[in-house]
């Protein structure tokens, strides 16, 4: 369990401890951009890779363990987590990496129900999965990540307001970090057109192949098993032995019962 907490320390700190402050200008203005890109990446990779498998060997301890009834939640919640991820990470959009020329555009597609829909999917993702899971291990990883995605929103926004002044100030009045909520108040309007079949195709095929293969790549399954409640009873008459008091001798088994008192019935109608 050390190494998943070391390992989501880790994962969180270069990316809002580094990644959206200062120490990122400074790195750039000593290593150059490209340079601090690729060191970047490699970290940024090490860290992720460590974070899994120290979760994958991290020991089981129960919280509030696996809730069946949140599963259906799961499923409907996860639609839209896809449809943000995967569009807004086929979208342009000033916010992401190395397209920062493109701020003085006016937002387009998912680019109008949040400027950060990639990160915003990561955290929804990651926010349903902590709560489905209700283990330590699971809180932690899943912690890291939600944290990290839904922080990262507002380190990057102060690290474009730095490097892109006044047309960074323009994009964001136009635009929200909470999904449709500059919809909402007004400061842009969603067009669904803008947003490429393709792209609502993909999203929905990720979706699917997430909930037909999760079982056999993750090894739980994502729908609910809601025991009947036949089974329970069924189950909870197999851990006791019951016996039938009979009136005229000691205890006796169900058969036993059932003939004696078949027999009795006969013999009153005859």
């Amino acid at each position: 369990m050390l190494s998943l907490v070391l390992g989501a320390i880790c994962f969180s700190g270069i990316h809002l401890g580094i990644a959206g402050t200062t120490l990122r200008d400074r790195a750039i203005a000593a290593l150059g951009g490209g340079a601090y890109r690729a060191v970047f990446s490699i970290v940024s990779l090490i860290a992720i890779v460590w974070l899994v498998m120290a979760y994958k060997d991290a020991p089981y301890v129960a919280t509030w363990g696996i809730l069946e009834w949140w599963k259906p939640i799961t499923i409907i919640l996860m639609l839209p987590a896809f449809l943000l991820a995967v569009i807004g990470l086929t979208t342009p959009n000033p916010t992401s990496v190395g397209q920062e020329g493109r701020v003085g555009r006016s937002p387009e597609g998912i680019v109008r129900v949040t400027r950060h829909p990639f990160l915003i999917g990561v955290g929804l993702w990651a926010v349903v999965h902590l709560i489905a899971n209700g283990d330590v291990a699971s809180f932690i990883f899943f912690g890291a990540l939600a944290v990290t995605a839904l922080a990262g929103t507002v380190s990057i926004d102060a690290k474009r307001r730095r490097a892109l002044g006044p047309g960074w100030q323009s994009f964001a009045a136009q635009t929200s970090i909470v999904p449709f909520a500059a919809i909402a108040a007004g400061r842009t309007r969603f067009k669904p057109g803008e947003i490429a079949a393709w792209q609502w195709i993909a999203a929905v095929i990720a979706y699917v192949l997430m909930l037909g293969g999760h079982t056999h790549i993750i090894g739980v399954s994502p729908f609910p098993t809601f025991r009947p409640a036949s089974d329970e009873i069924t189950q909870d008459l197999s851990l006791s032995k019951i016996t039938f008091e009979d009136t005229r001798g000691p205890a006796r088994s169900p058969a036993e019962a059932a003939h004696n008192l078949a027999s009795r019935r006969s013999l009153s109608q005859d």
